[in-house]
């Protein structure tokens, strides 16, 4: 999985922002929203890619630690946000002690992960007892019509532009797999209740395309 991310890593931005026609902006907006971070709180980032969630989390004054698998992406991470603290990490076995972060986030990278609920106990271990958690993620679109044309987008236009824009075309088709793959907003929300998390709301964006979870380390 690392390899794969290593090989999109350079464009693995200017996608996203191709594939979600500019959407990507807005859903991490949401996600700076959610979070409501406040100056000194300390957070984890994980699969931080190349910091595109990190950076407007550290600039509304949180100290941000950036993680992720790729090495590819994490260097490059690193070299592009020079203030951000970026390690390599399994999110299976987080390189943290218990309870070191106020908040924890993960943007497009928990359904990419062998464990998901394996990684949501790791994110409760290294959060704070009332700390807080939200997860961006890809979900389910409302309504049976939008739900189609979401689909369409997937299976036969999204191929099309990562033919066009990245160098490892075969990986996208990968990740419109787990995308189609991925539980529902409820589905999700069972994963983090299974793992230990409370408090669970979401709420979606771009008519369900995307979700944000939040929950709460009861």
């Amino acid at each position: 999985m690392a390899s794969m991310f290593d090989s999109v890593a350079r464009r693995y931005d200017r996608m996203n922002a191709l594939a979600s026609l500019g959407q990507d902006r807005l859903w991490r907006a949401a996600l700076v929203r959610a979070l409501d971070p406040r100056p000194g709180e300390s957070m984890l980032d994980l699969a931080a890619g190349t910091g595109a969630s990190a950076r407007p989390l550290a600039r509304a004054g949180a100290r941000v630690v950036a993680v992720d698998l790729s090495f590819g992406m994490a260097s490059l991470g690193q070299r592009r946000h020079r203030r951000l603290r970026f390690v390599l990490g399994d999110a299976l076995a987080l390189p943290f002690a218990d309870q070191t972060f106020d908040a924890a986030t993960c943007s497009f990278g928990l359904r990419n992960m062998a464990d998901p609920v394996a990684a949501l106990r790791e994110l409760r271990r290294v959060v704070r007892p009332d700390g807080s958690l939200v997860i961006c993620e890809f979900s389910t679109p409302v309504g049976r019509l939008w739900r189609r044309l979401y689909e369409f987008w997937l299976k036969r236009v999204m191929p099309k532009v990562a033919r066009l824009a990245s160098s490892d075309s075969p990986a996208y088709t990968y990740l419109t797999e787990s995308i189609l793959d991925w539980p529902d907003q409820a589905g999700l929300a069972d994963l983090m209740r299974e793992a230990g998390w409370s408090a669970i709301e979401w709420r979606n964006l771009s008519g369900g395309i995307v979700a944000l979870h939040r929950a709460r380390r009861g």
